[in-house]
């Protein structure tokens, strides 16, 4: 598996992330709300919901980054070993983040998603 295939992955964890915290978000306020306008403010989330909410939330602030880097090291030909397995990390930790995250593990959590960091700057250590 190439890095773009990771990427590709990783897109799609994203919806899953989504359809998630979506469907969690319409349980907890019921699908009236959803499927309305939602003018009226909503009270915070709580529980699950609110934990996948907030790791959706979390995964849109680090995929982009994940992506750009993906795409530069990809687009300037310079993809290795680092690169690869800076892609598996990414993706690997993102996957037990999400399922750290709405079990409520504490500090776990937290450890996971350092590794997905060290993921991205492996991808960008490969172009260096």
């Amino acid at each position: 598996m190439t890095e773009l295939s990771i990427l590709a992955f990783a897109v799609i964890l994203g919806f899953v992330h989504i359809v998630l915290a979506s469907h969690a978000s319409s349980l907890q306020r019921g699908y009236r709300w959803t499927a309305g306008a939602r003018d009226e403010p909503a009270s915070p989330l709580t529980g699950i919901a609110g934990r996948l909410e907030r790791a959706s939330r979390n995964y849109a602030e680090t995929f982009p980054l994940f992506a750009a880097a993906v795409l530069i090291i990809v687009l300037a030909g310079r993809t290795n070993a680092f690169s690869l397995w800076g892609a598996y990390l990414y993706l690997g930790a993102r996957v037990a983040y999400l399922i750290a995250y709405a079990g409520g593990v504490f500090l776990l959590r937290s450890l996971i998603w350092n590794v997905a960091a060290i993921g991205i700057f492996l991808v960008l250590f490969a172009g260096a």
